[in-house]
């Protein structure tokens, strides 16, 4: 009768420092993801495009292909898409951001940099994950075009009906 008493008192005790290592682990600050030259990388996609974007301390330049932001995306609202997740973790005028983006077209691109972007902060920033995952900045948007079928003109699109 002693020994099944003393094994689930060693279960109880293992399981019990199990909890107690894992809540350890959870509350330990994550480490940041930085490469040699003190950078944090990370890839974003939206719909065709792919964006690699690194992040830097630095006074919040942000270069899209070699070209300057307002150069590359000319329209305000795709510059202002970009710049969502820094200005949301209130990063803005601290970090520099160097990506290249390629396939699709300029909104698909802007969308991939921004969750590049993200990524690439909650990497940089661990504790800046929070903010970022509450406004939506790290869900990789799955909208895709859909493809044309048989019969059709295009997705969905009939050809044209002719009574005559």
């Amino acid at each position: 009768m002693a020994e099944p008493t003393t094994l689930s008192n060693l279960g109880e005790a293992l399981g019990t420092a199990a909890v107690q290592g894992q809540a350890a682990l959870a509350s330990a600050p994550a480490k940041p993801k930085l490469d040699a030259k003190g950078r944090a990388y990370a890839t974003g996609r939206r719909k065709d495009a792919i964006a690699r974007v690194w992040v830097k301390r630095g006074g919040g330049k942000i270069t899209v292909n070699g070209k300057a932001i307002n150069v590359y995306f000319a329209r305000p609202v795709l510059q202002m898409l970009v710049q969502q997740p820094m200005v949301a973790a209130l990063r803005r005028d601290q970090v520099d951001v160097d990506c290249t983006v390629v396939g699709g077209g300029l909104s698909g691109q802007a969308g991939a940099v921004r969750h590049g972007l993200a990524r690439a902060l909650t990497y940089f920033e661990p504790e800046l994950r929070s903010v970022l995952k509450k406004n939506g900045f790290l869900t990789r948007d799955p909208r895709a075009v859909e493809r044309k079928k048989y019969g059709r003109a295009k997705a969905r699109r009939s050809f044209q009906f002719s009574k005559r």
